[in-house]
């Protein structure tokens, strides 16, 4: 009874938490958006948390910093074990590598996901013609290219092929890798679950 209080309460601050997180990165992504006292009190309780994670080198590159992802992810964790400790009173270590495995599969899904949006918007836009040098998809562009340029050079070997054809190969393999991915995480996770310790 206790045990299933106290795992409420921390599960209801890890989900207040969370939401303050989102907000704070949210704002971190618009250029003077500011709520000006409650924008100053979130950053105050979250950034210091946030600045753990992007301090951590592997989650930053040139241009993506997935540290926020990272930061959410445990939040996440933490939360999904609150609430099962919650229902139940208890929690086994398969479990808890399920929801690990969880979090970590919904970090690279999240990237998947928003990488095949990215392709099927820049395929649309290539399909219809618009100006493809405006800003906008100039940096859709500085997004793709990378991860289009690997995925196309391990299918074609190194042959030329047409920008659209790539984009379509690119955005196929995403997909496909998505799609997989959640498939096979599914599957290890309900064998952890079934573990019996």
């Amino acid at each position: 009874m206790v045990v299933s209080l106290i795992a409420k309460i921390l599960g209801a601050f890890t989900s207040l938490y969370m939401i303050l997180c989102a907000v704070r990165v949210f704002m971190s992504w618009v250029p003077n958006f500011e709520l000006g006292k409650a924008g100053r009190l979130i950053a105050v309780i979250v950034d210091p948390y946030l600045a753990f994670f992007s301090r951590v080198r592997f989650l930053r590159s040139d241009r993506f910093d997935f540290s926020p992802i990272a930061a959410l992810a445990i939040l996440s964790v933490a939360n999904n074990m609150f609430s099962t400790i919650a229902l139940t009173g208890r929690i086994s270590f398969g479990f808890l590598l399920s929801l690990i495995l969880g979090a970590l599969w919904s970090a690279f899904a999240f990237v998947f996901s928003f990488l095949a949006a990215c392709a099927l918007l820049r395929i649309l836009v290539f399909i219809a013609k618009w100006n493809s040098l405006h800003p906008v998809w100039v940096v859709l562009d500085s997004i793709l290219n990378p991860v289009l340029y690997r995925i196309n050079k391990i299918i074609y070997r190194n042959r030329a092929i047409d920008y659209l054809q790539g984009l379509i190969t690119g955005f196929l393999v995403l997909v496909l890798f998505r799609a997989l991915g959640g498939a096979a995480v599914r599957l290890l996770s309900s064998l952890l679950i079934a573990l019996p310790f």
